[in-house]
């Protein structure tokens, strides 16, 4: 395989086989195209913990340069948690754990679980006790199998009139022919004990663990009694957790975070407890990362509660239904302290509320987004990186021949062209994904090694838009919807039949 090397101008892409030649940036916002200024931007906000507003159409790279800054990020410091308040369960009490802490207890979780052994290195009653074993034919299988595969009798013994009995071959038969039944189930788990050289005696439990045993002795018990003994707390936001947060379309639930609902109304004794019922929300898994919210407007009076997270950088949580068991119960100050990466087309910037925005620019950026940049070798060269890149990201289409990444660019110049932009290639990249992803499909419909020129030339016509494949088989947008109607439609709607000589739509001059 060629090395692969880094391309900076088009002269560098030129020697090359295909784009399988062309090796991608380690640092994600070097794979961003165009944008320097966002960039730029983007860098700063990783660094000093500034929020940013990415401001321009669809496709134009703001979802990847939100997450691109969450990678630059230093993975999280703390862990979440709520426990049990014996005095007032309906207030939970908040626990904010130290990295250091949490592995210590990972730690000492990890010994208290003893360790896995195969069922044939168990002692044999155990393995037979356990249901790994067949005490007939002496062979092993799974421990949920309650018949044995190899001899078809039952693995398992019941007690009856104080003695051991076998199980009736004919009642197991019965048994067999009844849907979800066969027998009595094996043990879960076996205690034995057994005198050490000391004299000593020495407690061992195995648990049936899958296709494993898990084998306890004294120490891992004493350490599992330990644990179940503070087990009455919750982590509701993970140490090892991901520092990119999506809630676009985020309900209010989902945003904020919910107390769930007990039909039992939190008894004591059939209620589960409220403290195992608290859900933390998008802007608490955010804590120390990045929360993205692609069209922010679209979250209406919601954006009031992320300005006031933004401020406190902390946020209760509370039940939100007032019919629900958990409406009464309360979390109070769980932080919240996230980057802000929201995105927003030019005609919804009206529609953001006027003190998020503020806050926003009191502490980050916005910026406005390019739909294009300059047709210069070097940024041909960024076009060939950006194959190569949807290529590796796509996974299931080949890479692309240097022939067919020509083809790309000047589709990328012709509609740079149509969105008024001359001698440009357009950032309008998620279409242009699109493309390259309908000429790999063809690659790999007729088995070819590469994505050729040919591919990117039928994959042009295939990928327009619908209202341009109605132009072309009908002549205007107005009269294919005429055609596309019933007779009914027709007679509801004299709209239709007085624009049916109409010889284009407007859409389309």
């Amino acid at each position: 395989m060629t090395e692969q090397r880094e391309v900076r101008t088009w002269s560098d892409v030129e020697g090359l086989t295909s784009t399988a030649d062309i090796a991608i940036p380690k640092d994600p916002l070097d794979r961003v195209l165009g944008q320097e200024e966002a960039i730029e931007l983007a860098r700063i906000a990783a660094r000093q913990r500034r929020h940013l507003l990415l401001v321009g159409p669809p496709g134009t790279g703001k979802s990847m340069i939100a997450r691109a800054i969450s990678m630059q990020l230093q993975p999280p410091k703390t862990e979440i948690r709520v426990a049990n308040n014996p005095e007032n369960p309906e207030r939970p009490f908040l626990q904010i754990i130290e990295e250091e802490q949490v592995l210590r207890e990972n730690s000492y979780h990890a010994s208290a679980s003893g360790k896995l052994i195969d069922p044939e290195s168990a002692p044999r009653n155990v393995a037979e006790k356990l249901g790994y074993r067949c005490k007939n034919c002496g062979k092993y299988s799974s421990h949920d199998e309650r018949l044995c595969p190899y001899c078809q009798k039952s693995k398992v013994e019941i007690t009856a009139q104080g003695g051991m009995i076998q199980l009736n071959e004919m009642f197991s038969t019965v048994l067999e022919g009844i849907p979800g039944m066969s027998g009595p189930k094996p043990k879960d788990r076996v205690v034995t004990s057994h005198m050490l050289a000391d004299g000593t005696e020495e407690t061992m439990v195995f648990e049936a663990a899958g296709d494993k045993i898990r084998v306890l002795d004294q120490k891992a018990m004493e350490k599992r009694r330990e644990v179940e003994k503070n087990s009455n707390q919750k982590v509701i936001v993970k140490l090892d957790r991901s520092p990119f947060v999506l809630a676009t379309g985020a309900s209010e639930t989902e945003l904020l975070g919910d107390v769930r609902h007990d039909p039992y109304g939190g008894h004591a004794g059939l209620g589960t407890p409220a403290y195992e019922r608290v859900v933390a929300g998008a802007i608490h898994e955010a804590h120390e990362g990045v929360l993205f919210v692609d069209e922010i407007s679209h979250l209406g009076p919601l954006q009031r509660f992320i300005l006031t997270a933004m401020q406190d950088k902390k946020f209760p949580i509370m039940g939100r239904n007032p019919q629900s068991a958990g409406a009464s119960v309360r979390v109070d100050d769980v932080p919240c302290d996230f980057i802000l990466v929201a995105a927003c087309n030019i005609q919804d910037l009206e529609n953001i509320l006027s003190p998020l925005r503020s806050r926003i620019i009191g502490g980050g950026y916005e910026v406005l987004v390019d739909v294009s940049m300059p047709d210069t070798p070097e940024n041909r060269a960024k076009y060939a990186q950006f194959v190569a890149q949807e290529v590796v990201m796509d996974g299931h289409i080949p890479h692309a021949t240097i022939e067919s990444v020509d083809l790309i660019i000047a589709e990328g110049r012709s509609r740079a062209k149509a969105d008024g932009q001359l001698n440009a290639l357009t950032l309008r990249l998620r279409e242009l994904g699109g493309l390259i992803r309908a000429a790999g499909d063809m690659a790999v419909m007729e088995e070819s090694e590469f994505i050729t020129a040919d591919h990117i030339r039928r994959a042009i016509r295939r990928s327009r838009p619908a209202e341009d494949q109605i132009k072309e088989r009908y002549g205007s947008y107005t009269k294919g919807l005429s055609k596309d109607i019933s007779s009914a439609q027709k007679e509801k709607s004299q709209y239709y039949l007085q624009n049916e000589t109409v010889a284009d739509d407007r859409m389309f001059n």
